[in-house]
């Protein structure tokens, strides 16, 4: 009797390990380009076939990489290096037409189906194991997945060969300096940046390879695909305290492998109450199951960053046979949430509500993580992070890239970062303008891409991917142009409701309907750097989808990819005939698409950089008061002028010089912090135009009993107390207290002057702190240049292995020590950690003043850290970490 019970045990082990049992195949891949193979897929794909000579592979990844990988080409984010690695417009397409090849061990046991799954191409591919084809239709279209049940091609020994020939995409554009080149990368269904855009140049392979996951997985008779979890939590909730039952909706599709019909249930599990329906599928066919509401009582709820908590719930679903046997399943996470949009009367543009609460979006657009697609967990973790930290509560996915990765959405649902899903469409690419750098003309442009059903059939497939996640908030036809309308209308009337119907979705992403345009132009922008009273007096689109674009990183960060010879700082020269600024430019800037428009004009009043490191530590004075004085103008007429405003942009997956608030190898700017301070929850601003100070609440309580303390100081640190008053501020709202103009303009007059705004709560805890820097009369910052020399004492306290507490002091004696950039190092090479994660920087300290900064980090075994800290008129320094 034990030994029947033991084997009954090991017999439902073994078939529960069948929806466990997926590896991926991400090693000892190899390759070669057309070129210098002879023979055919059957040929190679034979396991006794010599492999000599064959190259190291690297997959997920694209040719580019391989060669990189291999040392074939120079890294083509440094320097001029792009340019010595052949553009596949010149050589053709088989140059970058590669063999991959894999062998990997596997059998299938009895009643197993061993499935072979690719989640991603570019951009066509033929594929064969043990010398069979196995796609015996073509596989085309870089966003589409595919699964091939391979059982019958596996070798009964278990040595199996996998190898897959992967062609670039048919057409593949003319990098002739335009956006998206010549525009006709635009034809296929792939991303439209790989010929080049204004912040970067062309990749040479236009992303050619196995570019996403490959991986084997083995189920039972019935593969369990493509579940789907909707969340309904009706009524308008709070963040804390019970919560009103909320309903949960299942459902999945069954495939059906064997020959007869297969009984069983389909079932799963939330906090213990289990969900199930019994299920008959056909022999050979799939089945979609929608499965019975469940009820959930007193739901954890998830809210976007900074409103609440991002709460996430795990369980399987899965299909077990008849005989108790578990078939296939898998694994779920999701959020328990509901997201609607309504149209705002007051700014003529749609709000975002989050269980029944608005949200004033602040967002950053996003490209892609890397123009390589070399992406990871830990990139995308680290890159979602620096978006949390910039308070920052959405991220739009910019349409002429990809509908983002799994990863990437695992993060923002961790995070609490909404997403706005753009489609792949462009308005330079696809027609919306006159363009001589295009080929086609704008008729022939407005039909791109050439197979329609191919598009379909990949959004289909996207959208199952990436549904279930709860950060995925919008839809978007596209990026400033509509779909062909034999495109728009099947995905917005049927493809969408049928399989979501839960989201707001928009035509393109500077739509009427999503933000009434009353101003003319084309409904987004002004991308140049602008004066900081422009942000606060001049009314843009009230749902703004770009805005913005400066963002030089500092020295370190240049040395990173400028050659030291072009290491020389921009010049400015003057104004051409239509006024505006004219600098003079470094050839590598150039090509590392700086496009100054004016930066140094607004570096001017700082005094005339002396080097490219004056330059570039300036700057970051710009980009700080930038980013902060935009959101804050932004946010000063929420509800009354807008309801959103996406920044563009807020990262690069190139070394570009411009638009991002960290560079591609993730050390932030002062951007980053100049967005986080005036992005704050609830933050005191104050109004450069008439001097008011008003208290922004973007959360859903009322505060009460906040003091509000308004201090200047002089160059030399003498301090004048400009208002002291308790403030109450409704939830969702912004408050004016007072205006403060006169007074800081008189102090201001001579050489400038410092503002402290600082908010305090029934506790005297700070809630908020604000810190300004104010120019003379003339407009320049002429008392900083004139600064005495200050220090600072630094001391630290391990918070955990991975955090660390930096508290600085700045004694009452001294002047104000301004603008500090805390940077964690290597104890040994006195390089930035990165990344790395500061709960603020870039700060600044009054005399008498301590500050508190939070370091987070993944330490390294046996590695030691230190912190380095400079500021204006703070040299710097070196402290360990002990």
């Amino acid at each position: 009797m034990k030994k029947l019970v033991l084997t009954l045990l090991l017999i439902a082990a073994f078939h529960l390990g069948f929806s466990q049992n997926r590896y991926e195949l991400n090693s000892e891949w190899k390759c070669l380009p057309l070129k210098q193979v002879q023979a055919g897929g059957e040929q190679i794909s034979a396991t006794g076939y010599a492999l000599s000579g064959w190259k190291p592979a690297t997959v997920p990844g694209t040719v580019l990489t391989t060669m990189l990988n291999n040392k074939e080409v120079p890294d083509p984010f440094y320097g001029m290096n792009n340019e010595k690695i052949p553009d596949i417009y010149v050589t053709g397409r088989d140059y970058y037409t590669y063999w991959f090849v894999k062998d990997f061990k596997e059998t299938a046991a009895a009643g197993q189906q061993v499935w072979l799954n690719f989640r991603g191409i570019n951009y066509s591919c033929d594929i064969f194991l043990n010398g069979k084809k196995v796609n015996k239709t073509p596989y085309k279209g870089m966003f589409i997945r595919k699964a091939f049940n391979v059982t019958s091609f596996l070798n009964k020994d278990g040595k199996n060969r996998l190898a897959v020939i992967v062609y670039p995409a048919d057409v593949v554009g003319d990098p002739n300096g335009g956006q998206g080149g010549d525009g006709t990368i635009a034809r296929g269904v792939a991303p439209q940046y790989t010929a080049g855009w204004d912040w970067i140049r062309p990749i040479r392979d236009r992303n050619t390879g196995i570019w996403d996951k490959v991986y084997i997985e083995k189920t039972g008779a019935v593969n369990l695909k493509n579940p789907h979890v909707i969340t309904y939590v009706p009524g308008k909730r709070n963040t804390e305290g019970p919560q009103q039952p909320a309903r949960i909706r299942m459902s999945a599709e069954l495939e059906n492998t064997s020959g007869v019909k297969m009984d069983g249930v389909l079932s799963y599990t939330v906090e213990g109450q289990k969900i199930s329906a019994k299920v008959s599928i056909p022999a050979g066919q799939t089945t979609e199951i929608q499965l019975p509401d469940l009820e959930l009582k007193n739901p954890r709820l998830w809210w976007p960053n900074g409103y609440g908590k991002q709460e996430l719930y795990k369980t399987n679903i899965q299909f077990t046979q008849n005989n108790g046997q578990v078939s296939d399943q898998e694994a779920l996470s999701f959020g328990v949430r509901e997201i609607q949009a309504i149209w705002n009367t007051t700014t003529g543009s749609k709000e975002i509500l989050v269980n029944g609460q608005k949200i004033f979006i602040k967002g950053g657009n996003w490209i892609i993580s890397d123009a390589m697609l070399r992406f990871s967990q830990a990139r995308y973790d680290a890159e979602i992070r620096y978006h949390k930290d910039m308070n920052l509560n959405l991220i739009r996915i910019w349409g002429g890239a990809l509908v983002e990765r799994p990863e990437f959405y695992d993060a923002c649902d961790r995070n609490g970062l909404l997403v706005m899903q753009d489609f792949w469409m462009s308005g330079d690419c696809n027609g919306r303008w006159q363009d001589p750098a295009k080929k086609d003309d704008q008729w022939t442009r407005r039909q791109y891409p050439d197979d329609h059903h191919l598009f379909l059939e990949s959004a289909t497939d996207m959208i199952k991917m990436v549904r279930n996640h709860a950060s995925l908030a919008i839809w978007c036809g596209g990026n400033e142009i509509t779909p062909p309308n034999d495109i728009l209308v099947p995905l917005r009337d049927s493809i969408l409701p049928k399989l979501d119907g839960t989201r707001w979705f928009i035509d393109y992403s500077n739509s009427d309907e999503m933000s009434l345009n009353t101003i003319g132009g084309n409904g987004d922008g002004p991308y140049t750097i602008q004066p900081i009273s422009t942000f606060w007096e001049n009314k843009t689109f009230p749902f703004n989808s770009e805005v913005g674009s400066v963002g030089v990183g500092d020295y370190e960060s240049l040395q990173r990819f400028i050659p030291e010879k072009n290491l020389i700082a921009p010049e400015y020269t003057g104004k051409d005939k239509h006024g505006r600024a004219v600098e003079k430019i470094d050839s590598v800037w150039t090509y590392h698409t700086y496009d100054g428009v004016g930066y140094e004009a607004f570096i001017l009043p700082y005094g005339k950089p002396e080097n490219a490191k004056d330059f570039a530590t300036k700057a970051q004075l710009v980009n700080y008061d930038q980013y902060r004085g935009l959101i804050e103008g932004f946010s000063s007429h929420m509800w009354n002028w807008y309801t959103g405003v996406i920044i563009w942009k807020t990262q690069n997956p190139w070394t570009s010089t411009r638009g991002q608030m960290y560079d591609y190898y993730l050390d932030p700017n002062a951007c980053l912090y100049g967005l986080r301070s005036g992005s704050e929850m609830l933050h005191s601003m104050y109004n450069p135009v008439d001097g008011m100070v008003s208290i922004a609440n973007n959360g859903f309580q009322q505060k009460t009993d906040l003091m509000l303390v308004a201090t200047s100081y002089d160059m030399k640190g003498k301090s004048k107390l400009l208002n002291q008053i308790f403030c109450y501020v409704e939830p969702s709202t912004v408050k004016k207290i007072s205006s403060l103009k006169p007074v800081v303009d008189a102090l201001s007059a001579e050489e400038g002057s410092f503002l402290s705004l600082q908010l305090l709560d029934r506790n005297k805890k700070v809630v908020s702190d604000n810190f300004y820097w104010m120019p003379d009369q003339k407009g320049n910052y002429s008392g900083l240049n004139k600064m005495q020399k200050t220090t600072l004492k630094v001391s630290t306290r391990q918070l955990g292995s991975n955090k660390v507490e930096v508290t600085l002091f700045n004694s009452a004696q001294n002047p104000v020590a301004f603008f500090n950039r805390i940077s964690l190092v290597d104890a040994g090479t006195k390089q930035r950690i990165l990344p790395a994660f500061y709960d603020d920087n870039y700060v600044s300290l009054p005399p008498g003043a301590e500050k508190k900064v939070v370091v987070e980090y993944t330490p390294e075994s046996g590695k030691k850290y230190g912190l380095t800290i400079s500021g204006w008129n703070v040299e710097a320094t070196y402290t360990d970490i002990r």
